[in-house]
């Protein structure tokens, strides 16, 4: 996806902002929670608990928060029953939008989705219209002053990466799902600070929106990231750097 990194960091730095008002800290609950309850408190033999885990760390959740609710997973305390649901629709300039929700009432997610959608200049679609234009993918980004190309290339392909590549002042290591943590522990171990580092629906291709359309989707994206219930919200859209750096500033 042209211009991932930059959005990647971009959500990155939202996120920190996020934390400070705790919002954030709810969501990941909601993730540790049902992760726990799907495939058990050992991260280890959990894939799913593993990632929250690492966007708790990311996030500088109390470690306190972290335990409550992974205890509350495996059912340590009444807790609702959330389940996994996506939604898909499209937003200004036609771009493609997948939406990741952990919710214990889907009308009301749904409709505050739709509204949210609508409002903002999109629409909610079918289930199946847009979700064939992405493919999960393991993302790492690595700034350009911190290693030479040629040498990530060679530590990055050995430990079984898919690609290297190259966008303006970043490196962005793209894996398979099951080969992410090996990448990521490699570079970890060879002391290399990573920017960010996280699984995430990587578009096929992306639509190139500009203009007034760009900020409506980048306002409408925000917007539907900040409902409650809303985990992920991903899109295939291809925006100028400067005017991601505008609205992320």
């Amino acid at each position: 996806m042209a211009g991932h990194s930059k959005w990647a960091n971009i959500k990155h730095r939202k996120a920190a902002q996020d934390a400070k008002k705790g919002k954030i800290f709810t969501k990941i609950a909601r993730e540790l929670m049902v992760a726990a309850k799907m495939g058990g408190s050992d991260p280890e033999m959990n894939p799913r608990l593993r990632v929250a885990l690492e966007k708790a760390r990311q996030a500088n959740m109390p470690k306190e928060n972290v335990e409550r609710a992974i205890k509350k997973g495996t059912g340590e305390g009444n807790e609702a029953n959330f389940e996994d649901v996506i939604y898909e629709g499209y937003g200004p300039g036609g771009v493609a939008i997948l939406v990741q929700a952990l919710t214990d009432n889907k009308n009301r997610t749904v409709a505050e989705v739709r509204s949210t959608l609508t409002k903002r200049g999109g629409s909610l679609g079918e289930a199946g219209c847009v979700s064939w234009l992405f493919e999960k993918k393991g993302v790492i980004g690595i700034k350009k002053e911190t290693i030479d190309e040629d040498e990530l290339m060679n530590i990055v392909l050995e430990v079984g990466a898919e690609d290297l590549k190259v966008e303006d002042d970043m490196y962005e290591v793209v894996t398979e799902p099951t080969e992410y943590y090996k990448v990521k522990t490699a570079l970890e171990e060879k002391g290399i600070k990573l920017e960010y580092a996280e699984l995430t629906m990587r578009p096929k291709n992306t639509v190139k929106v500009e203009g007034e359309n760009a900020k409506k989707l980048l306002n409408l994206i925000e917007a539907l990231e900040d409902l409650d219930d809303v985990q992920e919200v991903y899109a295939n859209f291809d925006i100028d750097d400067s005017v991601m750096e505008e609205m992320g500033a």
